[in-house]
């Protein structure tokens, strides 16, 4: 039914108004977590002969020097979340298309056998009840059912090292934190130690230059905003729905994101922004992003499944 719908809403003509009336002279920034080599070709493919794809550091160098004509029409900037191992798998995409993409890498997570809290399979976990908790409260439930962010398992699900080096002439690598928690609902001193140190990490252990952070999950506020700029990071990228200009908030920037989708309807749908333009009623219902809460404390049996 969703595959019909999106052809329906591509060929309503919708999608084309937004890119060429809505997107025109705004910049589009995509999110992506973990798509295959296919699926990394016919995308950047597609969205190649519809926009004209640039750099983060493109966008960036553009606000730093007031300067709207340095950017084409219908720019975009295409990022992935997490670092995840099957990023790895894009090279031979990227060596090709040499298509400029952003990865914003877990910095605690890549290069070990360590594995993203949201993929933890347990029967009485809910993933979006847990989200809700405190960090604190969060790690001592999934430690109740045999999950730590240290504990090693069998595989990896990050990048390690050698992938990594590989990919940095072909991959902007910035910041997505230690271990992916939602910032809001860290303490002050859990919110330091997982922007701050993510990035001191990033560039003392792997060599990158680090300039931006992803707030995980799409959740921050005042003061993960105000951490960031004093570690020194230039942006901050958001799932906020919407586009950007050079006028932006470079700390909330807005991200559409595309769900890894392999359907091309799909993916012309929510590259232009329809989708979730009706979705959050054009950004004003949104289950995440910004708060003026931290470090809410819920009851824990909140996170525990019920029949």
């Amino acid at each position: 039914m969703n595959k019909l719908i999106f052809k329906l809403i591509r060929y309503s003509g919708l999608p084309f108004l937004f890119r060429e009336l809505v997107q025109k002279r705004k910049v589009t920034i995509l999110l992506f977590h973990d798509i295959s080599r296919e699926t990394a070709e016919k995308t950047f493919l597609f969205l190649s002969e519809k926009y004209n794809i640039i750099s983060l550091d493109d966008f960036l160098r553009a606000c730093r020097d007031k300067n709207e004509r340095a950017l084409p029409d219908k720019a975009m900037i295409l990022t992935f979340d997490d670092g995840h191992l099957g990023n790895y798998r894009m090279k031979p995409v990227l060596e090709k298309m040499r298509i400029p993409v952003t990865i914003f890498l877990c910095a605690g997570i890549i290069d070990t056998n360590r594995h993203y809290w949201f993929t933890y399979k347990h029967p009485e976990i809910s993933k979006s009840s847990l989200k809700r908790l405190s960090n604190r409260q969060k790690l001592e439930l999934l430690a109740k059912v045999g999950f730590r962010p240290e504990k090693e398992f069998d595989q990896p699900q990050a990048m390690n090292r050698q992938q990594i080096v590989e990919l940095t002439p072909l991959v902007d690598f910035q910041a997505h934190t230690l271990f992916h928690p939602c910032l809001p609902q860290c303490d002050d001193r859990e919110a330091q130690e997982e922007i701050v140190t993510a990035k001191q990490k990033l560039e003392s252990d792997f060599g990158l230059p680090i300039r931006s952070i992803a707030y995980p999950n799409g959740d921050y506020s005042e003061r993960d905003i105000a951490l960031s700029k004093k570690a020194g990071y230039e942006c901050g990228i958001t799932v906020d729905f919407g586009f950007n200009t050079t006028r932006s908030d470079l700390f909330r920037l807005k991200r559409l994101s595309v769900n890894d989708s392999d359907n091309l309807d799909e993916l012309a749908v929510k590259a232009s922004g329809v989708w979730a333009f009706f979705k959050t009623r054009n950004g004003k219902k949104q289950g995440f992003g910004w708060t003026d809460q931290v470090a809410t404390e819920t009851s824990p049996d909140a996170a525990f499944q019920h029949s």
